[in-house]
């Protein structure tokens, strides 16, 4: 109904032109075939590189900058424009929406998808490319009991999104807040916060400042509600408590926080996962259809497209193949899942991050010891 890209999900507030992404906050590039593909885009000028200051934010308002290398990436306009943006580059996908797959039937050969019994058309392959319990449902009769099983095997966490807009620039302990995303150390109900005013707009941002505030996904656990519909009660407390981890993060006065002029919580109910089968996509030759999407290799943006590259790739030799040997093509079916370590939004940016991360911690032990 709204966009495109899921998490790569970007919010406008009218009239007041508020903006926030609320997922998925940059991303970097370490894959040389994925770089190919943000050069392309940082050539149609959908992406630019973020300069601005991000770091690691200690409770009572430390905070540590980070390297600039590997290069941080966001969309110009925010995360969605850059999805829907590949709508534009090819005439070979149709998007229909809003549109809700409801069941999938293979029957002479071809897949027969519907929607609440409407026919949405008859298809040689089917691509899942969504996950969690909507995915387990429309896989649960489809007849493909190896797809079914390894999209069981997932596990994702919850967090909660606080959307939060202030007239000033926050303050801080010892002054203004001069970072422009910080990853949140010692809060249990804040794991990041990033001021998408000055991230998207910089220097032509003359409004209010408006901020993207991520829980722990411990604190999601702990206050799972149905996302769809977050009793109004829930979101009061959720929204009180990432204010006030907020507060403390930046080293304030407790209620000395300026009130929001404008703010709204979201509960990512599957947002990320904690374990990953360490692949780049799953394919049941026999069933013709497969998997793909960012949870397959860990959980990011470059994670996304090389998964989405790979199945694309595998589908179309299997095609060529006309059928001879399916088994050959067989992918991912059997694959056990494992743990992933990470920090609580995910590795959005974490290859290069995490290890500056480490390093700083290190030396933060070091300095204790000493």
């Amino acid at each position: 109904m709204h966009g495109l890209g899921g998490r790569m999900g970007t919010r406008v507030i009218d009239p007041q032109q508020l903006i926030f992404d609320h997922a998925a906050q940059f991303f970097t590039v370490s894959d040389s075939r994925f770089s190919k593909l943000v050069d392309y885009w940082l050539e149609k000028g959908l992406v630019r590189e973020w300069q601005g200051l991000v770091g690691q934010l200690e409770l009572g308002g430390r905070f540590v900058s980070l390297p600039s290398s590997p290069p941080r990436f966001i969309g110009v306009n925010g995360m969605r424009p850059l999805a829907d943006s590949l709508l534009s580059e090819t005439s070979m996908v149709n998007v229909v929406r809003p549109c809700w797959i409801s069941k999938l039937e293979p029957f002479n050969g071809m897949w027969h998808l519907s929607e609440n019994g409407k026919p949405r058309g008859e298809f040689d392959a089917i691509v899942i490319a969504h996950n969690g319990k909507c995915a387990n449902r429309l896989l649960a009769s489809s007849g493909l009991p190896l797809i079914a099983r390894q999209m069981k095997r997932l596990d994702l966490s919850s967090i909660w999104a606080l959307l939060a807009a202030f007239e000033h620039p926050l303050p801080m302990g010892d002054g203004k807040v001069t970072f422009q995303g910080a990853f949140v150390k010692g809060v249990d109900s804040v794991s990041w916060m990033a001021n998408n005013s000055l991230k998207l707009l910089g220097s032509q941002s003359n409004g209010p400042h408006c901020w993207t505030f991520f829980s722990t996904a411990a604190y999601g656990k702990q206050n799972k509600v149905p996302q769809e519909n977050i009793p109004s009660q829930t979101a009061e407390k959720v929204k009180t408590s990432m204010l006030e981890g907020v507060e403390a993060a930046l080293g304030l006065p407790k209620g000395s926080l300026p009130r929001p002029i404008y703010s709204r919580v979201q509960l990512w109910g599957a947002a990320l996962p904690t374990n990953t089968p360490g692949i780049p996509c799953i394919f049941d030759p026999h069933g013709r259809a497969g998997i793909c999407g960012d949870w397959l290799l860990g959980s990011n943006l470059e994670s996304a497209a090389l998964s989405g590259m790979a199945l694309a790739n595998h589908i179309a030799d299997y095609l060529q193949s006309d059928g001879a040997c399916p088994e050959e093509f067989a992918v991912g079916l059997e694959k056990e899942f494992e743990a992933i370590e990470g920090h609580d939004i995910g590795q959005f940016a974490l290859a290069g991050v995490e290890s500056s991360l480490k390093q700083h911690n290190e030396m933060s032990a070091f300095q204790l010891a000493t």
